[in-house]
């Protein structure tokens, strides 16, 4: 039978319209399978093949997605949370913008406490996503009634129907990477990892990812990067807090003034402090010569990945994987800020050809 010319139309509308439109429900669909991308031009000079896991490739630019996606999804199974409920969390600022992008879509209020190192530019994020913030000083001891451990506990306390996350200490913060990125990690590299480098501050994204790994390979070394003025390498290697070890430092997100239990120290091979300054100029040089945009931590990883190998840790047979944690734009008040640099003398007449001038025309 002949149709017509409008017949032909309707019966291919309609049959257009009972395929599926390919789109995700919501930003959580996207959480995970970041990319690995090979490093070239900062790494030419080391020996060994170089990759970095680029987690701001996650909807809400950091690794922090993933606890926040999969702390709360076990505390709804758990009957632990329930729509209207209050999330509150201690954080540097990834993980409450991670947590507050997921409450949105699940219904949740927010409740963050921030620290003062945190930059701006995180806590300009964190409200524009709904949470109330408390900005609590830096520089105090952990059981300081002003810390952002001990804010976040009040609130919690005096907050009905709340949940603290508490991820410096919620076996669920390991969990998280071990069921996702570390997976990922192994399929990615078929199996050919040798190394895995990352920052530790809760601890939870390098414990998870060894965790995973060493089940596969035991021989997988896991190189942990920690800060000057934090504690995490001297008690790796001694089991003692040594509250000398603590100062003020620059970097955020890395390094601790406590003992977090969401850091499996066992598993971790060796520590390597880096400096403020070179993690700073790292970060740069990343998107300078790879187009990387990532955050101040990624320069950090960057910059232990060239003292791990000035110490003969990799060989040509070496393929690393570097956990860069998150995304620059969170970094323009502070490490892409000539004025930032400037401040903090991070421009001496080594770097000062990294200050790039604009010129206005008239």
């Amino acid at each position: 039978m002949r149709l017509t010319w409008i017949e032909y139309l309707n019966l291919n509308g309609l049959l257009f319209m009972k395929e599926k439109i390919n789109a995700c429900d919501s930003v959580l669909d996207l959480i995970g399978n970041t990319p690995l991308i090979k490093l070239n031009k900062v790494t030419d000079d080391l020996v060994g093949n170089f990759y970095a896991k680029v987690e701001a490739f996650n909807p809400g630019h950091s690794s922090k997605d993933r606890i926040a996606l999969y702390i709360i999804e076990e505390a709804e199974k758990n009957g632990i949370l329930s729509p209207g409920d209050t999330i509150i969390e201690t954080t540097s600022g990834n993980t409450g913008f991670s947590l507050a992008m997921v409450s949105i879509i699940k219904g949740y209020n927010c409740i963050l406490a921030v620290s003062s190192k945190s930059s701006l530019d995180k806590i300009d994020m964190l409200r524009s996503l709904g949470a109330k913030v408390y900005v609590c000083p830096a520089n105090v001891s952990a059981d300081d009634d002003r810390s952002y451990y001990s804010v976040a506990k009040r609130l919690h306390d005096e907050t009905k129907g709340s949940v603290y996350i508490n991820q410096y200490f919620n076996q669920l913060n390991i969990d998280a990477h071990y069921n996702s990125t570390g997976p990922e990690i192994w399929e990615q590299t078929k199996g050919q990892i040798t190394h895995l480098v990352a920052c530790s501050g809760t601890g939870g994204t390098i414990s998870g990812i060894a965790k995973y790994l060493k089940e596969k390979n035991p021989n997988i070394r896991i190189l942990g990067v920690d800060a000057f003025g934090s504690v995490l390498k001297k008690y790796h290697e001694t089991k003692e807090f040594d509250n000398d070890e603590i100062y003020p430092y620059r970097i955020e997100g890395l390094g601790k003034n406590l003992i977090p239990s969401a850091t499996d120290f066992d598993s971790i091979d060796y520590f390597m402090k880096v400096t403020d300054e070179e993690s700073a100029h790292a970060t740069r040089e990343l998107a300078r010569r790879e187009g990387l945009f990532v955050g101040y931590t990624s320069g950090a990883v960057l910059q232990a990945i060239r003292q791990y190998a000035s110490e003969g840790e990799f060989d040509e047979n070496s393929n690393v994987i570097a956990i860069f944690p998150d995304h620059g734009s969170r970094y323009m008040s502070k490490v892409f800020s000539d004025d930032w640099m400037n401040e903090q003398g991070f421009f001496d007449s080594v770097n000062a050809e990294e200050v790039q001038k604009i010129e206005f025309i008239k």
